[in-house]
């Protein structure tokens, strides 16, 4: 069933509609925690944009709440507390992971939703036998991240497998990691489809630019600060293009275990590159922003280069994972784990300001047609209302 090959047609806001057949009007998400991660911003979008439809939406939290809660404030979503504990502590851990789990499948017998949808590992595992002992008609999974974290790990991909064919669907944020769940985890083509990432109309009005005290041109990386990121090509970038008379500030957002490793390496390199740690505000940088940078070495489908599209800034990235889905013409496309392609790419765009316009200009349009939270809403009730209207006739 594909749902990205064209963009639905929004209801005018205001306006009330019957309810068309088969469509859900009780739906849980169910996640580990609602921490600051990507994942956990979909889900939170997702969450709002059902309650605002009508839709009984409860979100159920596996293991604790979240700096996201804020978010639904005033949203009419319910946050459930379910209590499992993440670290094993013997024999209590084990006899409190089993009464969460049983207090999973009573509050959806009492609820009775149409759906269950689960977001990532954990979510989506529990969900599995949970959704079939509460006889929910439809379950949906979320796969938001290459599986390079499960390679070689037999329990975890057992499991999966396992979960895997209790589920009725499963939802990937960007082809690439869809082709790989169909190739690695032999799903049909028929059980997969692909949702992209939404953003609200809020990251798409222009925001006061950040002070940034520097006469050089500003370069934004907002990403974790782990090795798959890639920061170190980016400082070794930065200082490529420094020897060759192209100097600029490397502004870092973000924290992690590689931030001391990686302040030592940009002191060795003598950049001036500033690292402000985890933010909220991040918006006011991408509009002081030169250039936005992202090196992973892999990844899903960014909301980093997301939020930069919608600000209209141009990007340079490495073609990894779903980033080419979203900067295909809309960007520069660099190759992983090469400084040297990273710096070219940088000084395209630092100095062919007419053409990083054009770009910036670009994605920004296209993130307004494809990327909105109300699309990816809007694609998610369609796949409900197909697999609910699938489940009736079978």
């Amino acid at each position: 069933m594909p749902l990205t090959d064209e963009t639905p047609e929004l209801e005018p806001s205001g306006v009330e509609h019957a309810r068309p057949l088969h469509s859900p009007s009780r739906v849980c998400l169910l996640i580990g925690q609602l921490g600051l991660g990507g994942a956990e911003k979909q889900l939170v979008l997702l969450a709002k944009g059902l309650s605002a439809r009508g839709i009984r939406t409860h979100l159920l939290v596996l293991f604790e709440r979240g700096a996201r809660e804020e978010d639904l404030r005033d949203s009419g979503v319910s946050v459930v507390d379910l209590g499992f504990r993440r670290r094993s502590l013997g024999r209590r851990s084990v006899v409190g992971n089993v009464r969460a789990f049983v207090r999973l499948v009573s509050f959806l017998r009492r609820e009775r939703p149409q759906v269950l949808q689960a977001f990532l590992f954990h979510a989506y595992l529990l969900a599995a036998p949970a959704a079939r002992m509460a006889r929910v008609p439809v379950l949906v999974a979320g796969r938001r991240s290459l599986g390079f974290f499960k390679k070689g790990n037999r329990p975890a991909l057992a499991l999966e497998k396992i979960s895997t064919r209790w589920t009725d669907f499963l939802v990937a944020n960007a082809t690439a990691i869809a082709d790989e769940v169909r190739q690695d985890e032999g799903v049909p083509a028929a059980k997969i489809s692909v949702i992209p990432n939404g953003m609200p109309r809020n990251e798409f009005e222009p925001a006061e630019p950040a002070e940034v005290l520097t006469s050089l041109p500003v370069v934004l990386c907002v990403a974790n600060l782990a090795a798959h990121k890639g920061h170190r090509y980016l400082l070794e970038a930065c200082a490529a293009l420094q020897r060759t008379g192209s100097p600029c500030t490397l502004v870092l957002i973000g924290d992690g275990p590689e931030r001391l490793t990686l302040q030592r390496l940009a002191n060795r390199l003598d950049l001036d590159a500033r690292f402000l740690g985890a933010r909220a505000d991040v918006a006011g940088f991408l509009a002081r922003a030169d250039a936005v940078v992202l090196p992973s070495l892999y990844e899903g489908s960014s909301n980093a280069v997301m939020e930069a599209m919608a600000a209209g800034r141009p990007v340079v990235a490495t073609g990894v994972g779903g980033t080419p889905e979203l900067l295909e013409g809309r960007g520069v496309l660099v190759p992983p784990a090469d400084a040297d392609a990273l710096a070219d790419g940088i000084r395209q765009v630092l100095t062919d300001r007419e053409a990083a316009t054009a770009l910036g200009r670009r994605a920004r349009a296209w993130a307004l047609a494809n990327l909105t939270a109300d699309v990816m809403v809007d694609r998610y009730l369609a796949l409900y209302r197909h697999l609910l209207e699938r489940r009736s006739t079978s």
